[in-house]
């Protein structure tokens, strides 16, 4: 099949997975939107990640199949994106794919008209269709049909999609506020907490690390005990559950199921951070060594597996290997038999390795006989129960650990998307010199600003306006709010840290970057993107995530301004942003923990 495909040249590993698709890909830019223009065809945009396991689903069935190709390059111009790399680009069409489907996930898929308006939106779609809904051969037919005969239906549509994208960046304000979102959203955890498994939800599970903060930090302010308990319980069933990788340390993304014990297997850095942050300020509330021991290995593993050369701290790790979710991570008995050294102590049993297995298919619920090592206790109730101390048990386990360790390095290994990206490396930052701190560690401290020094001098342009993403020697697009936001609270957590004046100097410098260059003047708030951006909206967030957003930690960021430096400006604007997004919060205040968090420093 002839094929133009583009991304052989990108930096982002996604893009270059997907460089030898029959698919005539190229990447986001003006270069492709010109070229619908002059052949007058819509644009099949695809966005995903290097570590997404139904994104690798998707390429296997539609991206390499030949006809599905040809019908994409027959129907479309086809542009791929990385949303790590774009991540504004992300928000825009995922909040479209909300509005057109009323769900979201990636991969992502939206057709757009070449002027970058959307008219369909889905996530996953199957090479042919099934259960009543339309494949990708299927669709493209459908569209192809639809533009060239009944142009008008797709112009109203794209007129009505606009207008509700527009209003889904918007935002109530008001002209106070109070902390009445903060009682509010400790109810609806409360009424939501799983009592037995621990969490919010009950499948998928995710951690949402800023959930866990916002109740301690209720803790530290009310002493309610309740508030403490559905954190230490959340932790605890994480850390002994499947979404732990027990053998090599770090957690995966999610916990498809409700007892955390079949994860979804990729490992993000920004989890590491968060996960890390929680962890250590329930050590500094209990001083439960089960925490801190928990945060040093998060920590282990970032040090080891995540850390380049230069400093910096990579993306991601897939969770897939040699075409297989989760293969590098799971033992079946044999394997785990020959791997493991005894010593009176029947290993399989604490580790729940079973000979059927219980690493069932996530779409058959088939099982595989392999198995996720977890724990139904932790290891010190363990040692307790067979009598022997803690300490010397914790021994034997590192000596069967390192043993399992050594025999998997010899699997073939997950990708690792080796991109460094300024806003997950902040977050490190912070965890790291948080843990500096709590943990009487000075050397995460070093780790920590070396990271820091590597962004403020390779992911900076000649104006000292931060650079997104870095990769094999190349800095590249233009920071968004979330690289301000993060990378200023990695630097203040350094300057509490250290007592460097530098990085508090350098937080400020960032901060007033960040004001100049991305604040709503008109609505307040900070969007997401500086106005010179290439969208048909300029996206605005508040939503707490998987992370938190740009305005919630910017509202933490300037309240520590203030109690650092006593300006009353810093509170001034702390005030402003608060109100802002007030009424917005108010109405759903459980979605938006980590912002409330810094508005009930201000009340």
């Amino acid at each position: 099949m002839n094929t133009s495909n583009q991304l052989i040249h990108e930096k982002s590993p996604y893009l270059i997975q997907h460089a030898h698709n029959p698919v005539s890909w190229h990447p986001w830019g003006n270069a492709a939107f010109s070229l619908a223009r002059t052949l007058d065809k819509p644009v099949f945009l695809s966005v995903g990640y290097a570590t997404c396991h139904w994104c690798h689903v998707m390429e296997r069935e539609s991206f390499e199949n030949l006809d599905a190709a040809r019908l994409l390059n027959e129907t479309f111009v086809c542009i791929k994106v990385d949303r790590e790399e774009r991540p504004d680009i992300d928000a825009v069409y995922m909040a479209a794919c909300q509005i057109l489907s009323g769900r979201g996930g990636w991969p992502l898929t939206v057709f757009l008209t070449p002027d970058k308006k959307p008219f369909f939106a889905a996530t996953y779609i199957p090479l042919n269709g099934r259960f009543g809904q339309p494949g990708i051969k299927d669709l493209c037919v459908q569209i192809k049909n639809l533009w060239e005969s009944q142009r008008q239906k797709i112009s109203e549509a794209v007129e009505d999609i606009e207008g509700y994208l527009r209003e889904s960046f918007l935002f109530s304000s008001s002209d106070t506020i109070d902390n009445s979102p903060v009682e509010a959203a400790y109810s609806e955890l409360s009424r939501r907490f799983d009592h037995v498994y621990g969490g919010f939800e009950s499948a998928p599970k995710f951690p949402s690390p800023h959930r866990f903060l916002f109740l301690l930090y209720l803790y530290r302010k009310n002493n309610d005990p309740k508030a403490l308990e559905m954190v230490q319980k959340t932790l605890l069933k994480m850390r002994c559950g499947g979404i732990w990788d027990h053998v090599g340390f770090g957690f995966h993304r999610y916990s498809t199921d409700r007892q955390w014990l079949l994860p979804h297997f990729e490992k993000m850095l920004y989890d590491q951070a968060m996960l890390a942050l929680a962890y250590l300020e329930t050590y500094r509330i209990t001083r439960n060594s089960f925490y801190a021991r928990t945060a040093r290995e998060i920590f282990a593993y970032v040090i080891r597996d995540m850390t380049s050369q230069q400093g910096g701290f990579f993306t991601a790790e897939d969770a897939d290997s040699e075409g297989e979710e989760g293969k590098f991570y799971v033992w079946t008995m044999d394997e785990f038999q020959k791997s493991v050294k005894y010593e009176n102590i029947r290993w399989e049993t604490i580790l729940n390795i079973t000979q059927g297995g219980n690493f069932r298919d996530e779409a058959s619920g088939i099982q595989s006989g392999n198995n996720i090592i977890n724990l139904n206790q932790p290891l010190s109730d363990w040692a307790f129960n067979l009598g022997i101390p803690e300490s010397d048990f914790f021994d034997l386990w590192e000596s069967v650990r390192v043993n399992l360790f050594d025999v998997r390095s010899q699997r073939v290994h997950p990708l690792k998307d080796d991109k460094i990206l300024t806003d997950w490396n902040g977050l490190m930052i912070a965890a790291l010199a948080t843990g500096a701190v709590v943990l009487d560690e000075p050397e995460y401290a070093e780790i920590a600003s070396k990271a820091a020094d590597f962004i403020l001098s390779a992911l900076s342009d000649s104006d000292g306006k931060l650079l997104h993403r870095f990769r094999d020697g190349d800095a590249a697009v233009s920071a968004h709010a979330d690289d301000y936001a993060f990378m200023i609270a990695g630097l203040l957590s350094l300057h509490e840290a250290s007592d460097d004046a530098k990085w508090l100097n350098e937080s400020i410098r960032l901060q007033a970057i960040l004001n100049d260059n991305y604040l709503d003047k008109v609505h307040g708030g900070f969007f997401k993107t500086e106005d010179n951006h290439d969208l048909p909206v300029r996206p605005k967030e508040v939503y707490d995530g998987a992370m938190p957003s740009a305005n919630s930690a910017s509202l933490a960021n300037l309240a520590t301004f203030y109690r650092l430096t006593g300006d009353k400006v810093w509170l001034n604007q702390a005030k402003y942003l608060a109100r802002s997004f007030f009424g917005t919060v108010k109405a759903q205040p459980s979605a938006f923990t980590f912002f409330i968090t810094g508005l009930d420093t201000l009340c």
